[in-house]
């Protein structure tokens, strides 16, 4: 059995989103102060979407700490996952204030307000600038982790709410259309539903031990099969362990004649420059030993555990 682990996690922008973290916060008060002195809903869902901003940042600042401990005897793969659960959290919680935005702005058709334009176009201009700075300092890491980029969404999609609520603060100051704000608000929330949404369903995708998108099955399976001395590849499974560290673990025949040693390294070598794993659990095989296909094992249900 070859084991070749390799867990290089990528470095976690501490300080960045420490800054992010205080930013998001002090503007947070300002806009609730705002939304409250103004009568802007568009505001208030925009301070509320920063607040969740700050408790999403506060999120991932744990999961990034966190997911730096070492494995131990009862979690082997260490706490890479909490980044998953913090970017499914995250979406969650995103979706949520998404909705209750929507059903407070449908209200406000029915029940007009009225908003002080000029106030509502100030405050949301400051909280377009904090956005600004926040999405630019961690736009560079935005890909590292589902952790990271559900932080970066939700600055993203807090930086579209704030170029809505600038909008329809001037609309509401220079026109009187009080209409605008809680337009402003469901423009805002949608745009947020499409990010939280792909954000949820990528680390439900990668809980439910699904395979990377970016990886094909069949075609790793064809190229472990053209090794030469590979009689056949069974009880495939690639998964992802956190956002950067894929895994599989397979069942290879092989000639009676071939040396194990330099089976596992081609297979290892090959797996790593043609495909990126670098995480591979494989197990070599005489050509003639009996795979029973029908087994749960053998359908992928469990890619941890092989008994023989």
């Amino acid at each position: 059995m070859n084991h070749s682990h390799s867990h290089s996690h990528p470095h976690s922008p501490y300080r960045k989103l420490w800054l992010v973290f205080v930013l998001s916060f002090t503007y947070m008060i300002a806009e609730i102060i705002g939304g409250l002195l103004s009568g802007s809903l568009a505001l208030l869902a925009d301070a509320g979407h920063m607040a969740i901003d700050t408790a999403g940042i506060g999120l991932g600042l744990f999961a990034s700490w966190i997911a730096t401990k070492p494995p131990t005897d009862k979690k082997t793969f260490g706490y890479y996952r909490v980044e998953i659960l913090a970017a499914l959290i995250n979406g969650a919680l995103l979706i949520s204030a998404s909705l209750w935005i929507i059903y407070e702005a449908w209200t406000r058709f029915s029940h007009p307000h009225e908003v002080k334009g000029a106030l509502l176009s100030w405050v949301a201009g400051g909280g377009l600038l904090v956005n600004l700075i926040g999405a630019k300092l961690l736009h560079s890491h935005s890909h590292d982790s589902l952790n990271l980029r559900g932080v970066w969404l939700h600055l993203m999609s807090d930086l579209l709410g704030s170029i809505s609520a600038v909008v329809a603060g001037v609309l509401v100051w220079r026109l009187g259309w009080n209409w605008a704000d809680p337009l402003s608000s469901i423009l805002i929330s949608l745009l947020i539903l499409v990010g939280a949404w792909k954000l949820v369903s990528e680390a439900v995708h990668v809980l439910l031990e699904g395979v990377p998108h970016e990886l094909d099955t069949q075609k790793i399976k064809e190229a472990m099969s053209k090794v030469s001395g590979v009689k056949g590849v069974f009880d495939l499974h690639i998964w992802t362990v956190a956002s950067g560290l894929h895994a599989l673990s397979a069942h290879v025949a092989i000639e009676d004649e071939t040396s194990h040693k330099k089976m596992l390294g081609a297979l290892s070598e090959l797996l790593k420059r043609e495909f990126s794993i670098t995480h591979t659990t494989i197990q070599l095989e005489p050509e003639d030993y009996h795979h029973e296909e029908g087994h749960p094992d053998h359908c992928g249900l469990n890619p941890h555990s092989h008994d023989h």
